[in-house]
């Protein structure tokens, strides 16, 4: 069954971070990138924040999306398959297991509990 939520959300975030991927190869400072991303979508900033955390994207908001995106109809509702890591998450990774390689076992105990509890949120019971 497909989760039109999920979906839409999915690919909305896909889209700021291709838009965001390329200003950052133009030269852009990632910093602003987050305004000026929903200045495009002709939405605010306070709405960007909150469709890309929580917010259900309705019908004419995702269309609205879809067209300032320069997606055709629909898109943000399609079911897309993951990529694989972006250049910062690489980043991370790497840092990561720098970080795991350069400590014995009480540091790696240590990272490890401090990663488990970054990602732990309330609903998965932690």
């Amino acid at each position: 069954m497909i989760n039109i939520t999920v979906n839409r959300r999915r690919s909305v975030l896909a889209l700021f971070q291709a838009y965001a991927e390329d200003a950052i190869a133009k030269g852009a400072p990632p910093k602003g990138l987050e305004q000026s991303f929903a200045s495009r979508l002709e939405s605010s900033p306070s709405m960007w924040s909150q469709i890309k955390s929580s917010r259900p994207i309705g019908d004419k908001l995702a269309r609205q999306i879809e067209q300032h995106g320069h997606k055709p109809a629909r898109w943000l509702d399609e079911e897309r398959e993951a990529k694989g890591p972006s250049l910062a998450e690489q980043q991370f990774l790497a840092l990561a297991l720098k970080a795991w390689r350069a400590t014995n076992s009480e540091g790696r105990k240590a990272l490890k509990s401090q990663m488990k509890l970054l990602a732990c949120t309330e609903s998965q019971g932690c």
